[in-house]
């Protein structure tokens, strides 16, 4: 197995829409990592797909819903779910909200 290594600022892809970016850092065929940055108000689409992810939030504040359970998280907190469950994420916060994701398979960029 050969490492992947990938500096600050050398993302492999970005996605920007209506307030939120997202900024996928490392990608294999098993798992992907994604960080995303909220606006104030910003609000993910719902997703709903195979595997699991795993969240740690960096900056800020946001609500993670998770069908019908509802996660208020601030920096440092960790959140694990089944991807197969409807989920998104809400920056309630007052200033933009950043957050580190994990998932298996890689399936959302």
């Amino acid at each position: 197995m050969k490492s992947k290594y990938l500096k600050k600022g050398k993302e492999k892809e970005i996605k920007e829409v209506d307030g939120k970016l997202f900024r996928l850092l490392q990608k294999s065929d098993k798992m992907e990592a994604i960080i995303a940055e909220l606006e104030t108000d910003a609000e993910s689409d719902r997703y709903c797909h195979e595997g699991e992810e795993i969240h740690l939030v960096i900056k800020g504040e946001i609500e993670y819903r998770v069908g019908d359970e509802v996660y208020n998280m601030k920096a440092g907190d960790t959140l694990w779910h089944p991807s197969d469950i409807s989920h998104s994420a809400k920056n309630i916060g007052v200033e933009k909200a950043v957050y580190l994701t994990v998932s298996t398979p890689p399936t959302f960029m």
